[in-house]
């Protein structure tokens, strides 16, 4: 067998702890066939040979929780994502309204909860420079909108309409409506005034994702919040050969409609089964036990510090999030859940166990993705219950929005259990990394160094945020790579660079492991990435 690709020049993480360096990799057919002296034989007249020049080449990385189509949307609006006050966020909402005059709605993605207080946003900053048509901003968190008084009007929100369930319309001392929408209960009536994309344009901004994605090395995805009508995009998008990643895709539950919705969503993944190929899977459920402590939307098992009387937005009473869990899990799907709050992570944690116990014990890799906060009486049920624990990484740092909303909500003691990344893998659980953009960034490599050293990109604190949290080079890596094939069943197929694998590689300009600085590390860009055999970057 000849070569089609030899990798030479560098060196070769295998990702495999018996065999993790090698200085040479050769690929056919889109799967690695040989390392070392063995991959340097099988050169031929016809290889294509790539010189590392000194760097590496690793296995590509997965993300484990990512919107590819919801946040490739989301770029189509005002440019809110990097303003850095409320005024700057005004200035671009005005000039995306005077640029875009036949919109019937202004909307945005992506703007810091930090910029007002408390993360109370007023309509009336707003209607001073679009006071004739909705605008519809969400937070970079996505549990919050901030919109102005016509978008209020034009849902039908008065200050006699009482929160739904589910959601929190946030109001002034005398009643009135602020202008802020916390959860899917009060958001959803002033999103229905975006207008929806067409499916051309929905599938040129899932097309763009994907390229985004491959060029920071990432060649598998797990679409964490896919709607039934999602799934023509996806298979448009892979029958058009414009995907440069994979993707397994999650469909979302909600209290309300997921009876209804089960047999849908058997119907949809025997479709995505049968044309998606080895490109696009739907093999998952998602469900939202609770919100982000930053809007004192997540479920905590203690009042929030700084509202004694309340414990946050349970999506699901425990009884129905069972039911639902153990009702998918027996069609087959896995089970993937949002839980930030400590309460809504042993809520997450009985559904689990529920199915497990309806349906019998099998390999089902229940997902929990985000644990924010986990009750140290729960930290040994991960392990117990086969659960992966999905976290984002970058989220492990003190940046603004730690410190001035996340910490005063909740308070120093529990704030010193937040993200548990190196607890939860000393205690043998599963763990798998994602980065959950759009809400944050969606480079691993970012991702790595903060889970490694957290601390902020400048170097706060100097000992790291809960430095007995950090994990080391190899096991952040994993993470994002072997971690995510395990968490979507594919384990056997890429994460790791070994004969029979699926050439997923990315190369890197320097050894990660030769660098002095985990700072430095954050910086790194992929030079090349690679899905099975073929170049995607």
């Amino acid at each position: 067998m000849d070569a089609e690709l030899l990798v030479v020049g560098g060196t070769v993480h295998t990702g495999d702890p018996d065999l993790p360096v090698t200085d040479a990799l050769a690929v056919s057919g889109g799967r690695v066939v040989a390392l070392g002296e063995r991959a340097r034989a099988l050169r031929a007249s016809g290889t294509e040979v790539i010189d590392l020049g000194g760097g590496a080449l690793l296995p590509s990385f997965g993300d484990g929780h990512v919107h590819p189509l919801l946040g490739g949307l989301g770029l189509r609006g005002a440019a809110i994502r990097d303003c850095g006050s409320v005024e700057e966020v005004l200035h671009e909402v005005r000039r995306w309204a005077d640029e875009n005059p036949g919109a019937e709605c202004v909307f945005g993605d992506g703007v810091s909860p930090t910029l007002a207080p408390g993360g109370r946003f007023e309509a009336r900053w707003l209607d001073s420079v679009v006071p004739d048509r909705p605008v519809v901003l969400r937070t970079m968190d996505h549990h919050t909108a901030w919109v102005n008084s016509a978008a209020l009007r034009r849902a039908g929100l008065t200050r006699d309409t009482p929160d739904p369930a589910g959601g929190e319309i946030v109001r002034t001392a005398d009643g009135e409506l602020l202008g802020t929408l916390r959860e899917w209960g009060a958001i959803d009536p002033v999103l229905a005034l975006v207008p929806e994309a067409t499916l051309d344009v929905r599938v040129d901004a899932l097309a763009s994702v994907s390229r985004m994605l491959a060029a920071a090395g990432i060649t598998w995805v797990q679409d964490a919040w896919t709607e039934l009508d999602d799934v023509d995009v996806w298979l448009t998008a892979a029958d058009r050969g414009l995907l440069a990643t994979r993707a397994n895709l999650a469909f979302r539950a909600t209290p309300e409609g997921w009876e209804a919705d089960r047999d849908a969503f058997a119907v949809a993944r025997k479709r995505v089964g049968e044309r998606g190929g080895d490109t696009v899977k739907a093999g998952t459920v998602k469900f939202f036990a609770d919100g982000v402590i930053e809007a004192g939307t997540a479920a905590l098992l203690a009042p929030y510090t700084d509202c004694p009387h309340s414990h946050g937005i349970s999506n699901w009473t425990t009884d129905e999030l069972c039911r639902a869990a153990a009702e998918v899990d027996r069609l087959g799907f896995q089970i993937h859940i949002h839980a930030i709050g400590d309460a809504g992570v042993r809520m997450a944690l009985d559904a689990i166990e529920y199915a497990d116990r309806c349906n019998g014990p099998r390999d089902r890799r229940a997902t929990i993705a985000h644990l924010q906060l986990v009750d140290g009486e729960d930290l040994d049920r991960f392990t117990s219950l086969g659960v992966v624990a999905n976290f984002q990484p970058l989220w492990a740092q003190l940046d603004a929005l730690m410190t001035e909303l996340t910490i005063p909500r909740i308070g120093a003691e529990r704030s010193a259990q937040q993200y548990r990344i190196g607890t939860l893998s000393e205690r043998g659980a599963r763990v798998a990394f994602g980065s959950d953009w759009p809400i944050t960034a969606y480079e691993p490599i970012r991702g790595i160094a903060t889970a490694i050293h957290r601390q902020t990109p400048s170097g706060i604190p100097s000992e790291g945020w809960l430095p007995r949290e950090r994990v080391g080079l190899e096991r952040a890596l994993a993470a994002y790579s072997a971690g995510v094939a395990y968490q979507g069943f594919e384990e056997d197929l890429w994460g790791r660079l070994l004969p029979g694998m699926r050439a997923d590689m990315i190369q890197l300009p320097v050894d990660p492991y030769d660098l002095s600085s985990t700072q430095a590390l954050g910086e790194l860009a992929v030079t090349r990435t690679w899905l099975g055999g073929k170049r995607v970057h």
